[in-house]
């Protein structure tokens, strides 16, 4: 294939994006999916500045035995979680643009934002500490967040779970599928998180999208039937 023709190309695969982005602004359950995830996020953060509060206040979270991490070795690999959780969103974004549904984009922004606001309240509700030896995530990522606090589920796990459960097709289930198993050993050999955390944020994901499979998908997206997005049928 010439230069000229790859050009092209990208040219119209680009123009093909920018068009159904803005389609995207005139749709109202884009900014819906947009403001839950949003206020999800925000929760995460609020939660988590809570927590450091109620530790300066001269209180202290209690940190729990776990019979995989206290049976295990020690291994400061926390950096990995971060660069794997970027590696299944890049996945699912190529598969967006692969497939090109676009119009997808407005209820997984819905369905993240629904699982990040369950932990936004999980983490107030059972303030359980770090696992010992836990001390930071490392690399330019940071976690996330400057406030490490609040394990329970684990939002590595249960959003980069969402999005396996998003994707169809071998290539992209497979991707995902080794980005949470290597985020799955990250947390565990770096004490991220308990295995209540991980196996939680599983449960979580798998629970949160089939209700919104069930009771918000034909809503948001109409033209769902015709992509196999429902993966809890």
């Amino acid at each position: 294939m010439s230069k000229g023709i790859q050009q092209n190309n990208i040219s119209l695969k680009l123009s093909e994006i920018a068009t159904e982005l803005y389609k995207l602004l005139k749709d109202k359950y884009f900014y819906i999916g947009a403001f839950s995830l949003i206020i999800g996020t925000e929760l995460n953060f609020f939660a988590q500045r809570y927590l450091l509060d109620f530790i300066q206040d001269g209180n202290s979270l209690p940190a729990l035995p776990d019979l995989i991490l206290d049976n295990i070795p020690m291994w400061d690999i926390d950096f990995l979680c971060d660069i794997f959780s970027v590696v299944s969103v890049l996945v699912l974004v190529i598969f967006i643009i692969h497939k090109r549904i676009y119009s997808s984009i407005p209820y997984i922004l819905l369905v993240t934002g629904i699982f990040q606001i369950f932990r936004g309240v999980f983490i107030v509700l059972t303030p359980f500490g770090n696992p010992i030896g836990f001390d930071g995530t490392e690399g330019l990522l940071h976690g996330f967040t400057d406030i490490e606090l609040g394990v329970y589920p684990s939002g590595h796990i249960g959003t980069a779970f969402l999005y396996f459960l998003f994707v169809k097709g071998k290539t992209y289930r497979y991707l995902i599928l080794i980005s949470v198993l290597v985020i799955t050993i990250g947390l565990f050999l770096s004490r991220g998180h308990y295995t209540i955390d991980i196996l939680s944020g599983i449960i979580f994901a798998y629970a949160i999208k089939c209700f919104g499979d069930k009771h918000l998908l034909q809503y948001v997206d109409p033209t769902s039937a015709n992509k196999n997005l429902n993966s809890c049928q």
